[in-house]
């Protein structure tokens, strides 16, 4: 069977709201993406607007023609170092101040299951979690989960689950399935209940607890009341402990829409309003069904309940009838505007709570559609299909629009005391950031006075934030607010004895309002981006093509080693939005200078302070920015070198603007030894050389001024330093013999000390490993030590920050003997009075999949003891290209990026191992970093600033395309991309059509907008367009491959040609045509300066369709020919030299096929039908014939299918609108397939909202070759990359029987094992709907139905825990455990006063002295999920 593991987590945002989720931090975003979760905080930054700096927009000519100054080899180069990565002047940038709001990413969630809806629920001030909101979560087939945040877990916790996919809830029998009603979460203001509109009529209310419901009755008076009764308490304690659940909720109940009307036939939206009493709901519905053919008009309904939740019963307060038919969504308007705003296509209508009206119309079709009194703004032409409402400023009556297209605009609604005299609208121009937005929004979440958050499915989400133009009165008011101030538009509960009538009191009086309102200057808008959020979604298409560079010029010559073989080029977004995203599993690092460095074992840059002069010694210090290094770039670079006869050495080189100089004249000596470790302490005063006998101080001009012997007076021996971690003024050795030498500088002398230690566990212990870390974030405290229950294979311990330039926070970092690395977060809890430190400091697991690579086998000679492996510890950077991040040297090469919006991610660098690492910044390579490979090569280099590393794992590069991208393809002779695009134009009837003369007097403004393709020739060296080929009106690009197809009839030559397939849509009334295009890429006189230009494309072939679209194309056979999907027809053409496509064999076809593949060379081939399932054909080519082998026997809505062979297996992957993959196979021999002609159905599995559109077909490469697939050696294993248009990017592996075994096994035990969030059930999320599996019982089912896909995404969880479980669960799972392996126990963190700041210790102790040999216990377990898990087998990426 096969395995499904997601690659990269879901970027399109489907839902977001703002709430107090997590205490403390104010407000809270909480981020839908399909089946991911996460909750931001905002942190306000002052940020530089620098068009140098930002992403997508780095200007390469300048700095290309900057580094080409720098070009000339160093006369007093003694070792040969290349000068080209050394600038000398600085770029200049403008750059303008400005305060910009941050996202903060705080935590992130899996989950199980497909989110639908997010709810605020506000809790009462007085609850246990001290006024936090909880999260109200509505997922497909009806369910809820009510979630809070667990402060001393960190994490979120489920308070509740309600479902609602009972059968007896759904309706009658004649009803659709519940999995295709949407369904809709809408929640009370005031959080009195929220409502769950599923199924066609069907209401879930689930009412909340109020203050005044509390059983202490804390408002009974007993004069008027009479006497207070008593609890009954019996039952209510037992042992010390309440058995009365303190729910937040009340038991939910259903209603059925037609008893709160009996005119509800068909519910359209629902809201509920603001400023009342009771909840009140605002429903829109129709007794008729909405029909643009049938005459209908102006038969919507508008009406308000308000709800008794103790009765379960409404009452109706007002109803608005003859409503325009096109309106299809309700938006609750808080104080003081009040009321409901209903959207229509064509129009707008507001709804006061006492039913008056006021409405505009938007473009001129308002006036055929309704006729409904309506303002007249049909000037403005806007299509409010798909358009987002939100509160811009509610005291001046303005709300923000963002229409279908990004366009902003503001609503403006008239009052006049309390009651709505009118509204308009005014589009905001482009200079006012009216056209930030490029995709349509799915989301809007207010999360400041300033700011809102826009999420998108379409392209990337966005905080959006605006500045109005304001008086010097109103700037100075200003600056005394708080710009972080939240705006709560929610009324609460007010309590009011006097007046118990339908209406509650307002927050804000009309009086105070408009006072308000006069006291802001309502000036002019304008709009920014604060902050984005990366997406890849939705992927239309994937292709994979070569990286490539200018021929002969030095960016190839220094790219040899560290580029991919291939790069993964996906076409996504929509619209504005639309982008190449090219994808790298590496960093591929931008070569600044290469140059042949053998020996070099070790690499630290310092920048330290000259020794001050006394002369220049004042009251106010030195005068000279030589002596202080805030901002100044490195100066020194300590380099260790081992020689080809295994001599260790250490030699220092200067840094300055003209290149690398050997440093002499100093008292730094070569010949001391092997440098261990370097740095700089004493505020930068002194620079730190520490090896293996001893550790050397030199002041700033390397002076030398101390010399400490690693010699312990009382034995009289002298071990050596094995590791070493500096943090001022602390010094930790870790030395052979497992001991620990802690020293501290002077501030005063500047001299090192040793540290007396008092603690006896510290010199009883044996350590293997330890760190020092500088605490800027309040985790330090008193010494504490601590021990892990398990044994775990530590190598090495670092504490490091993590992040970039926008928020960094520390993380516990463990290194195992195999290079996996396990990440901990820390966190505190408010510890109380007399609390020990080791009870409020927490550690938090954080999920990393990325195994390391196995190390390369080489072969080492005994004479030569140079060649032993030696111990390379991790290095921490604190900027290398804006990121704070942790460098892996050894054989598998890796940094740990974070961002503030993602999680740790642990990315490899391309190439082979790195032997040599250290940061690197002078001003021809500004944070940059140097490092030196196995094969003897140095490179001064840089992480490329125009790629996205740690939100998706993944080296990401987005090149806008601007218009609607359909397809891509790869050209490899000229290793260019064409892209199939359309753009949109206005629809023009056409004017010589004999049937219909009308048509040509037709004229109207507001025309329909239409898709007109485009073809664009992208270089695949610079991604810049360089030529567009546009087809005719109404002509729209279905599909674009690259196909080697025979040329010529007397020579049979071949050729790789674009193959491009159109279809003619001119409007229901005339009918469908298509046309293929065969394109060659031509070369041509390139424009001057720009040698990319070379290419042009090449009109080949032309053939017209008479019916029917051409919707699919590929190869087939083995002599060139091409394989056509063109209407109901697929028909194999063979390119003529004349032009022409001649048709050689067909098969008829059913409705509209939407994918067709060939196994190359083979002619089998694979048709998708979107209604009637999956084809299975063979062509011949002696004679030309089509033959189907089988089909499915059933109705499928098929969006993609493709093969999968698995050794001698050939199975069929198909996957259908519901987001099921099916699993078919073909094999006349058994019995129940009617001799071949029905596929067996061999299983399905749901991946959710992750719908495979798109697949790829590739060979699984691995290093070393894996007992996990059942091929043989004739036989290559495959691996099929499945895309979906949530961003998610999957693959389908298929697994040798035992491993398929103990994977699925070990999947079964974390699933009944492990807690899962919000109470979701991970096996039920893989099954198929009711309906589908309904639909899916063949007549030809094999036997082994039973046998599922084995679910990738649990098998993730294994890492999650910890070493004592894995061996529980991998034993249950058929593995091998061993029990005798050594390990060492985590111990505990603690502190030591000094250097301005909490100064951290944590350290590993050795159990035995094979530590490092342990954690072979899991090794089976590990070799199987690496290659299951991740893109393993994908590595040309």
């Amino acid at each position: 069977m096969q395995c499904y593991t997601e690659l990269t987590p879901p970027t399109a945002v489907t839902h977001s709201v703002t709430l107090q989720l997590v205490p403390g931090q104010g407000t809270n975003l909480a981020v839908a993406k399909a089946s991911l979760l996460q909750i931001f905080k905002t942190k306000v930054v002052s940020a530089e607007i620098d068009t140098y700096a930002t992403l997508n927009g780095t200007n390469t000519s300048s700095k290309a023609a900057t580094a080409g100054r720098y070009d000339s080899r160093l006369v007093n180069d003694d070792d040969g170092f290349e000068a080209s990565f050394l600038g000398g002047d600085n770029i200049a940038a403008r750059a303008d101040r400005a305060n910009s709001a941050k996202l903060v990413l705080v935590a992130e969630v899996t989950l199980p299951g497909t989110i639908t809806g997010l709810a605020r629920i506000k809790k009462p001030s007085g609850s246990s979690s001290g006024g936090a909101d909880c999260l109200l979560l509505s997922f497909r087939d009806a369910r809820l989960s009510l979630v809070e945040w667990n402060v001393e877990r960190n994490t979120l916790e489920t308070v509740s689950i309600h479902y609602y996919e009972k059968e007896e809830l759904v309706g009658s029998p004649w009803v659709a399935p519940l999995h295709q009603y949407p369904t809709l979460l809408v929640a009370d203001p005031a959080s009195r209940c929220a409502a769950l509109k599923f199924s066609e009529r069907n209401l879930a209310i689930l009412p909340f607890k109020q203050p005044d419901e509390d059983m202490d009755m804390d408002n009974w008076d007993e004069e008027l009341d009479g006497p207070r009764p008593k609890k009954d308490l019996s039952g209510a304690v037992a042992n010390g402990a309440s058995t009365i659940e303190d729910t937040p909720y009340s038991p939910s109940f259903v209603l059925r829409l037609s008893k709160l009307e009996a005119s509800l036939l068909h519910p359209v939206h629902l809201a509920f309003l603001h400023e009342y009493r009771d909840p009140t709901i605002g429903v829109l519905s129709s007794t008729k069904t909405a029909s643009n053919s049938l005459g209908h008009k102006d038969h919507f309904t508008y009406m308000v309940f308000t709800l008794d939740l103790q009765q379960r019963a409404s009452t109706t307060i007002l109803a608005v009838n003859g409503l325009p038919q096109d309106l299809f969504r309700v938006v609750a308007l808080p104080a003081p505007v009040g009321g409901a705003l209903l959207v229509g296509a064509n129009e707008l209508i507001h709804i006061d709570q006492s039913g008056k009206s006021n409405g505009i119309a938007v473009n001129p079709l308002t006036k055929q559609t309704t006729s409904f009194s309506l303002v007249d703004q049909s000037d403005l032409d806007l299509r409010l299909e798909g358009c987002a409402i939100d509160v811009l400023a509610a005291e001046l009556g303005e709300f923000l629009l963002i229409l279908n297209d990004g366009r902003l605009g503001l609503i403006t609604f008239r009052i006049d005391g309390r009651t709505v005299s009118g509204l308009s609208i005014k589009m905001l121009a482009p200079e006012a950031g009216g056209s930030v937005i490029q995709s349509r929004v799915t989301s809007l979440s207010r999360m400041g006075r300033s700011t809102v958050f826009v999420g998108s499915e379409e392209g990337d989400s966005v905080l959006l934030g605006w500045t109005r133009r304001q008086g010097q009165t109103q700037k100075r008011k200003s600056r005394i607010q708080d710009a972080d101030l939240d705006l709560d538009l929610d009324d609460e509960d007010l309590e009011d004895d006097d007046d118990d009538d339908l209406y509650g009191e307002e927050s804000t009086s009309p009086e105070q309002a408009m006072s308000a309102a006069k006291a802001i200057k309502s000036g002019d808008l304008n709009f920014r981006i604060h902050d984005r959020l990366l997406s890849i979604a939705p992927i239309q298409k994937m292709t994979y093509g070569q990286p490539v560079t200018l021929p002969d010029s030095e960016e190839e010559r220094n790219s040899e080693g560290v580029r991919s073989d291939l790069q993964l080029v996906c076409a996504v977004g929509r619209g504005k939005a639309s982008a190449l995203a090219i994808m790298n599993l590496a960093i591929q690092p931008k070569i600044i200078g290469r140059f042949e460095f053998p020996e070099a074992r070790g690499f630290w840059t310092v920048c330290a302070k000259k020794p001050i002069p006394k002369t220049l010694v004042g009251d106010k210090g030195p005068m000279n920015n030589d002596y202080d290094t805030s901002g100044q770039y490195h100066k020194f670079m300590i380099v260790a070198k081992v020689d080809l006869d295994g001599y260790e050495t250490s030699d220092v080189y200067a840094l300055t603007a003209a290149g690398f100089e050997s440093l002499t004249g100093t008292e730094f000596e070569p010949a001391a030894g092997f440098t261990v470790e370097a740095g700089t302490m004493g505020k930068d005063s002194r620079i730190l050389q520490v090896l293996k006998s001893e550790v050397r101080c030199y002041d700033g001009d390397l002076g030398l001024s101390q010399i400490v012997p690693m010699l312990d007076e009382e034995t009289g021996a002298e071990p050596r330093v094995r590791t070493a971690s500096i943090a001022d003024p602390f010094l930790l050795l870790i030395r052979d013999d497992f001991s620990v030498f802690i020293a501290e500088m002077s501030p005063k002398l500047l001299e090192l000390e040793e540290v007396e230690k008092e603690d006896q566990i510290l010199t009883s212990t044996k350590w293997l490993a330890g760190c020092l870390y500088t605490d800027t974030s309040g985790l330090s405290a008193d010494y504490a030590a601590r021990k892990g229950t398990a044994k775990e294979s530590v190598a090495e311990i670092l504490v490091a920050d993590l992040g970039d330039t926008t928020h960094k926070s520390p993380y516990l970092i463990l290194r195992h003997a195999n290079d996996d690395l396990t990440l901990y977060q820390p966190y505190r809890l408010k510890a109380t009075a007399g609390q020990p430190f080791s009870k409020s400091l927490f550690f938090q697991k954080v999920p990393n999949s990325t195994f390391a690579k196995a190390p390369e086998e080489k072969p080492v000679d005994d004479d030569e003891p140079h060649n032993a492996q030696r111990f390379l510890p991790m290095r921490r950077c604190s900027n290398i290209s804006g990121y704070s991040t942790v460098f892996l040297p050894g054989s598998s090469p890796s940094f740990i990026l974070k961002t503030a919006k993602s999680s740790p991610r642990v990315l490899s660098l391309q190439g082979s191992g790195v032997q040599a690492m250290s940061s690197f910044h002078t001003e021809g390579c500004e944070h940059g970093f140097i490092y030196a490979d196995t094969n003897g090569i140095a490179r001064v280099t840089q992480i490329p600033t125009d790629s996205s590393y740690a939100e998706l794992g993944l080296s990401v590069k987005k090149i806008p395309v601007g218009v609607d991208t359909q397809s891509v393809a790869y050209h490899p002779p000229t290793q260019a991309y064409v892209v199939g695009c359309n753009d949109v134009e206005p629809f023009e009837l056409p004017k010589d059509d004999d049937y219909h003369k009308e048509w040509a007097r037709e004229n109207i403004t507001f025309k329909p907008m239409v898709d007109r393709g485009v073809l664009k020739l992208l270089s695949g060296i610079t991604w810049t367009v360089i030529d567009t080929v546009e087809m005719e009106p109404c002509e729209t690009v279905l599909c674009v491959e690259t196909l080697n197809l025979e040329v010529s009839e007397s020579t049979n030559e071949r050729k790789q040609l674009i193959a491009v397939g159109t279809a003619l849509i001119k409007g229901e009334d005339l009918p469908t045509r298509g046309r293929v295009y065969v394109f060659d890429i031509a070369d041509v006189i390139p424009e001057p300066g720009k040698p990319e230009t070379s290419k042009k494309l090449k009109l080949v072939a032309k053939e017209d369709i008479p019916r029917g679209a051409v919707t699919a194309l590929s190869e087939v056979g083995t002599q060139g020919l091409m394989l056509v999907a063109q209407g109901q027809k697929c028909m194999v053409r063979g390119l003529k030299e004349d032009g022409t496509l001649l048709p050689v064999a067909f098969m008829d076809m059913n409705c509209y096929v939407t994918s067709v593949k060939e196994l190359p060379g083979t002619g089998l081939c694979l048709m998708a039908d979107a209604f009637k399932g999956v084809w299975f054909t063979g062509y011949t080519e002696e004679p030309y014939k089509m033959m189907l082998f089988g089909k499915s026997s059933t109705r499928m809505e098929v969006l993609n299918a493709d093969f999968l062979p698995d050794g001698k297996e050939l199975y069929i992957v198909a996957s259908d609108a519901d987001g099921h993959i099916h699993i078919l196979q073909f094999d006349p021999e058994h019995p129940k397939s009617l001799q071949g002609h029905l596929l067996l159905h061999r299983t399905t599995f749901n991946t959710g909202a992750h719908h495979p559109t798109s697949s790829l077909l590739l060979p699984a490469v691995y290093p070393n070759p894996s007992s996990l697939s059942s091929n043989s050696e004739e036989n290559s294993p495959h691996i099929l990359l499945l895309a979906s248009p949530t961003g998610v990017l999957a693959t389908l592996r298929p697994l040798q029987e035992n491993a398929y075994r103990r994977l699925s096994s070990l999947a079964v035990q974390l699933t009944n094992g492990l807690p899962h969030p919000a109470g979701l059930n991970p096996k039920g999320y893989r099954l198929p709907s009711p309906s589908a599996s309904a639909s899916m019982q063949l007549p030809g089912v094999d036997a082994g139905i039973g046998r599922n896909i084995v679910d990738g995404k649990i098998l993730e969880r294994f890492l999650e825990l910890g070493t004592g479980k894995r061996q529980e669960m991998a034993g249950r799972a058929g593995y091998v455990v061993g029990t005798g392996a050594h390990g060492v126990n985590p111990a505990g963190s603690g502190k030591m006063m000094g250097g301005g700041g909490g100064l951290s210790l944590a350290g590993v102790r050795l159990n035995g002295l094979h530590g490092q040999e342990g954690g072979m216990e899991w090794e089976e377990v590990r070799g199987e999920l690496g290659v299951v898990l991740g893109w393993s087998g994908l590595g040309y990426f």
